[in-house]
């Protein structure tokens, strides 16, 4: 079931993973090869998109380690 909402992307993509999308249609697991590539892209976004706020968290604690240190380098510097 193809969205209304879609537009049209040309890739380049390994023979082997061609291959494997074409056995994965064959074996009647996907309609097409168009769904078996939609249906890769949609797991991957949503598999990324819950990686995103962890990767958000860790940044803002490496920023807070940075300035921490900075302010330590700073008041060692003073004395």
């Amino acid at each position: 079931m193809m969205e209304t909402d879609t537009e049209k992307v040309t890739i380049r993509i390994p023979k082997r993973y061609l291959r494997s999308i074409d056995f994965l249609v064959k074996a009647d697991d996907f309609p097409s090869r168009s769904e078996a590539i939609r249906a890769a892209i949609r797991d991957m976004v949503y598999h990324r998109m819950d990686m995103v706020p962890d990767k958000l968290r860790k940044m803002q604690d490496a920023e807070i380690a940075v300035a921490n240190a900075e302010a330590l380098e700073r008041e060692l510097v003073k004395k």
